[in-house]
């Protein structure tokens, strides 16, 4: 492959659309980034405009081939990356939304996914999910319901739907590519992860019409060609995946028991279960890692509301800090948290406990309390949310994790990461480049079109920037556990009143 090729990666997410392009050797060479408006019509409801996301992706794509100086002739392939669950309806002659782009935070659907709990079992066998209004069905469901005319237009064939890697990549080809990869279509709760289908009951359950459906597509796959005016000439589209997903790809997790932690505002850790689902008894999601080479990978998905969010908050409501980065400075200004336990849960609590209705609480506070102390205890908040989530998968797997993989923003804080390796006692693997969500699409897309030749050719170009080891003694951690369990327990405790 010629020297002067890259990669273009498209990371669309919940509130900014990037574009970063790399070389061969995972270095980035330009990046553009570009917000877009957040929309809530009402308490619980969030929106995107679609063509906002479609506007603002494609000016950072071609501000940051600018900002290069390549032209389409420089790139090899366009892997994408994206916001998962989150749903779009449009016309398909047009490409007109009917309706905002309904977000995977938005919550107006809960009355449709309480209406299917009583079939939760069989949802679960098929999609590996838990009947929520997370997951873009009820979302697509509503919008039928809805929007007038919508439901008509549907079953007329008029309309089509797709999350955010169907939508770009739809427009991007001018209409002729309307597909969704694996790990994109099995955070629906319309697909089956075992038959690779659009599932004809769960169809059935919610009266969405199968004409609507993109095509399901393996992850690295030729999807279609860019249109002429976007970028002067054609350039292949190769790879799709959901964030999550793409991150795991990204820390180069292939084979069946690597796990990867992402630290963001919240926290998603992902383990490769091989080629097999892995039902989870302790609170996890079973999700389609990948699509690759006619084989699928799956992986076991447990998700923390707030991580980033945290040390946010001790910036913006309590003004302990001025900047994220000095929470580090202040927690290691204390040797432990003297007794102190922070429980994060500002929107409830995520896996493996999945209450809701859980709020925030501060537990062990003295007269000695200060504000290190408290600082401390956030971060270590983060990684007893982490352990919570290990534990919960070597339960499931049976087999004990040894190495964690990290990546996002808070996985640059080294005192954050010695934690992690003490409360799990495990080796932390920080690489040197944290931006595993975008590679993750940038590696898709390039082995599609031969610029990386196999995944060794990957594995070999990531490069370790640091391990942590754990240096506490065991009965320490146990101490360090017991004390956040009991903490959890009182919070589940006190809300449930």
């Amino acid at each position: 492959m010629n020297t002067n090729k890259y990669v273009l990666a498209l990371d669309q997410g919940t509130t900014s659309s990037r574009a970063i392009i790399y070389d061969r050797n995972s270095n980035i060479i330009s990046v553009v980034q570009e917000e877009f408006t957040q929309i809530f019509p009402h308490e619980g409801w969030v929106e995107h405009d679609p063509i906002e996301i479609w506007a603002t992706q494609m000016a950072t794509a071609q501000k940051a081939m600018l900002q290069a100086n390549l032209t389409y002739q420089n790139i090899a392939a366009i892997g994408i990356t994206n916001q998962r669950e989150t749903t779009v309806v449009w016309d398909k002659e047009t490409g007109e939304p009917v309706y905002n782009a309904i977000v995977w935070q938005c919550r107006r659907t809960a009355n449709y996914a309480d209406a299917l709990k009583p079939h939760e079992a069989m949802i679960r066998e098929k999609t590996g999910l838990v009947a929520d209004p997370y997951f873009s069905a009820t979302k697509l469901a509503w919008i039928l319901d809805n929007v007038e005319g919508a439901r008509e237009r549907a079953e007329n064939g008029e309309l089509l739907f797709g999350t955010i890697e169907s939508w770009i990549i739809w427009k991007m080809t001018g209409g002729k590519a309307h597909v969704s990869d694996y790990s994109n279509a099995c955070r629906t709760m319309l697909f089956n992860i075992n038959t690779l289908e659009w599932d004809d009951e769960l169809l059935a359950l919610l009266d969405i019409p199968r004409c609507m459906l993109p095509t399901p597509v393996e992850s690295s796959a030729h999807y279609g060609e860019t249109i002429v005016e976007l970028f002067g000439g054609p350039i292949p589209i190769t790879g799709a995946a959901g964030d999550q997903q793409a991150a795991l790809f990204g820390e180069c997790c292939f084979n069946e028991g690597e796990v990867k932690s992402t630290y963001g505002t919240g926290n998603f850790l992902l383990l490769n279960t091989g080629d097999k689902p892995v039902y989870s008894n302790n609170g996890l999601l079973t999700t389609i890692a990948w699509g690759l080479n006619g084989k699928v990978k799956y992986a076991l998905e447990g998700s923390v509301f707030i991580c980033g969010a945290a040390i946010q908050w001790l910036r913006d409501e309590l003004n302990f800090i001025d900047s994220a980065a000095e929470s580090n400075e202040l927690a290691a200004q204390v040797d432990s948290t003297d007794g102190v336990y922070v429980v994060p849960a500002f929107t409830g609590l995520g896996a493996p406990y999945w209450q809701p209705n859980a709020r925030g609480a501060i537990f062990g506070v003295t007269r000695g309390t200060g504000r290190a102390h408290i600082a401390r205890a956030v971060l270590e908040s983060l990684a007893y949310q982490n352990e919570d989530l290990l534990a919960a998968m070597e339960a499931d797997t049976g087999r004990k994790i040894d190495v964690l993989k990290v990546d996002g923003g808070a996985a640059l804080n080294d005192l954050l990461m010695q934690m992690q390796a003490d409360i799990s006692d495990l080796a932390i693997s920080r690489a040197s480049s944290i931006e595993s969500t975008s590679l993750g699409a940038a590696y898709l897309a390039g082995l599609c079109v031969g610029y990386y030749e196999s995944l060794d050719d990957i594995i070999n170009n990531k490069s370790i920037d640091r391990i942590f080891r754990p240096s506490i003694t065991d009965d320490e951690r146990e101490q360090m556990l017991a004390g956040w369990k009991r903490a959890v327990k009182a919070t589940i405790a006190y809300c449930a009143e």
